[in-house]
């Protein structure tokens, strides 16, 4: 992807931004979906691939701002699991049944819950995060 967004590299992706993208980002998230109900797994594979492109191609463009790259995405996915999970990494285990609500308690520290409702992405999906998190919520 370096060599891509190089200037010897193509010139589709030199012009992309993280706005561009957005679609492909979407489009492949769909297919990863379709992948996973086909229960092909040579399929699920390639998908799971693509989708992993777009999000390294992400992170180059946030590095070329001097925003982040690829390791912070790594350590950030690191962090939040080592914090997600103190009954396992943590000498304080707690019974199963509390796992769950421990979880979004952690999740709702992190950042407030219904900021992330973005009106631009698949309506059903929003409406079924929105339900979710409600009934979390009450």
């Amino acid at each position: 992807m370096k060599h891509l967004r190089s200037p010897n590299g193509c010139p589709w992706d030199l012009e992309q931004t993280h706005e561009s993208l957005i679609k492909y980002l979407r489009e492949e998230s769909f297919e990863v979906i379709e992948a996973i109900y086909s229960k092909d797994d040579n399929l699920f594979c390639e998908e799971l691939g693509d989708l992993i492109l777009q999000v390294v191609f992400h992170a180059i463009i946030a590095k070329e701002r001097g925003a982040f790259g690829i390791k912070d995405i790594l350590n950030s996915i690191n962090e939040k699991l080592l914090n997600r999970h103190p009954h396992v990494f943590d000498e304080n285990h707690i019974q199963e049944d509390t796992l769950e609500n421990q979880w979004e308690k952690i999740k709702k520290s992190e950042k407030k819950c219904y900021k992330d409702i973005d009106v631009n992405l698949d309506p059903f999906l929003d409406a079924e995060r929105i339900q979710l998190m409600a009934a979390k919520d009450s």
